[in-house]
């Protein structure tokens, strides 16, 4: 099954515009500036969602869809900015059924207009079932077939919605119904050169084998330095290039990022938080220095980005049967944004959208946390994922 990597960048510009509906909506019901921080698709193995959503307290309204899109949407809701957003609707409402009516309300309105950009782009009706209000924790806020088919794994679009006040965040996640949602984005035949269509079958193979890349990666940290780490979660996306950078938002990184030349090529880029970057560096520093990154936690950060890239594109050029390399390490240190901006904007010179390959790599107690994001060019990802072996996406995904 091939999907349309033109019609998949349409659905994601209509989730994020239909999340911009919401947006506003929700700002005219609370009186607050509302903004969408970014809309994306993920593609997620059952295990990969389950722990991503773990140990989380959600509220929201499940509503189901029927017509040009068949499936069921959740508007989820932190419980705590569910709560904030109750005391704007409802000043003094903070008991059990305020919550629940407030969260009803506002669910329903906001997901109308989410929906009616789909409906008007499809050119058909979608009918919508009354919202049903949901308060749960972990994937128990999702859709009942959200887990239906683990092999193929789960299609989400997922937009962050923020205000100027930090108290009111909240999720929109859309979940259509897996084999009618590849339908529409239904693609003739197989890629060719031209790479404008991606082997949807082996997605999740590729995000499987960048999970192993991850691990191989969180080894070379436990190697180098002493310190436990593990993969916390590892996913693929596909967002509009300019909205790359909000990915990582203005925490201050540091790290390494590495040109990849081959097939594909693309970016590559290994990123702490400071406080990790430091606690890094000194468990490959035998002697005490400093407090902060100096040159010496650069050279090791350096070193370390470059071992933990050779092991992860390593996983990649077997399974696609291709030659990756890569280029010396470039040591950063600013706002995660401003360390992604340059590589986005080469990127976008022959691109609309971009798969983001993200993972996460953390120690048990959370007090180390890596982030690692891959950009593949996108037309020579989809002909090299075309030319994996039926055999290598044989028994599905492990997890």
């Amino acid at each position: 099954m091939y999907v349309d990597i033109q019609s998949l960048g349409e659905f994601s510009d209509l989730a994020s515009q239909g999340a911009d509906r919401a947006a506003d909506a929700l700002g005219q019901l609370a009186g607050a500036n509302v903004y969408v921080d970014v809309t994306d698709v993920t593609l997620m193995a059952a295990g990969d969602l389950r722990e991503s959503f773990a140990g989380r307290e959600f509220v929201g309204v499940e509503i189901g869809l029927q017509g040009g899109i068949s499936g069921q949407t959740v508007m989820a809701f932190e419980l705590e900015a569910a709560e904030s957003l109750v005391e704007r609707l409802m000043p003094g409402g903070g008991d059990g059924e305020f919550v629940r009516s407030g969260v009803t309300e506002a669910g329903n309105i906001m997901t109308s207009g989410f929906i009616d950009g789909w409906a008007d782009h499809l050119g058909v009706g979608i009918d919508m079932t009354p919202p049903s209000y949901v308060r749960a924790s972990g994937t128990d806020i999702l859709p009942d077939g959200a887990f239906d088919d683990d092999r193929q794994g789960v299609f989400m679009f997922e937009s962050q919605v923020s205000s100027m006040d930090e108290d009111l965040e909240f999720a929109i996640y859309m979940l259509p119904e897996y084999a009618g949602f590849t339908d529409m984005l239904g693609h003739d035949g197989p890629v060719g050169e031209s790479g404008d269509a991606v082997p949807v079958n082996k997605l999740p193979t590729f995000n499987e084998m960048t999970r192993q890349g991850a691990s191989s990666a969180a080894d070379n940290i436990t190697m180098m330095t002493g310190t436990e780490t593990d993969v916390d979660v590892s996913r693929l996306r596909f967002v509009p290039v300019q909205d790359v950078p909000s990915e990582l938002g203005k925490e201050t990184v540091a790290g390494t990022v590495f040109e990849l030349h081959g097939d594909p090529s693309g970016y590559l880029a290994i990123l702490f938080d400071e406080a990790s970057a430091e606690e890094v560096a000194g468990g490959m520093i035998p002697t005490e220095t400093e407090p902060g990154i100096g040159d010496m936690e650069k050279g090791a950060l350096r070193e370390l980005g470059n071992i933990m890239t050779s092991g992860f594109i390593d996983g990649w050029a077997n399974v696609l049967g291709t030659s990756i390399e890569h280029t010396p390490p470039q040591f950063v240190h600013d706002m995660g944004s401003a360390v992604m901006s340059p590589l986005v904007s080469r990127l976008g010179k022959t691109q609309d959208h971009a798969f983001i390959i993200d993972s996460t790599v953390r120690t048990p107690d959370g007090n180390v946390r890596c982030d690692i994001y891959a950009l593949p060019d996108q037309r020579e990802l989809a002909a090299a994922l075309d030319r994996i072996e039926p055999a290598a996406t044989d028994g599905g995904l492990p997890r």
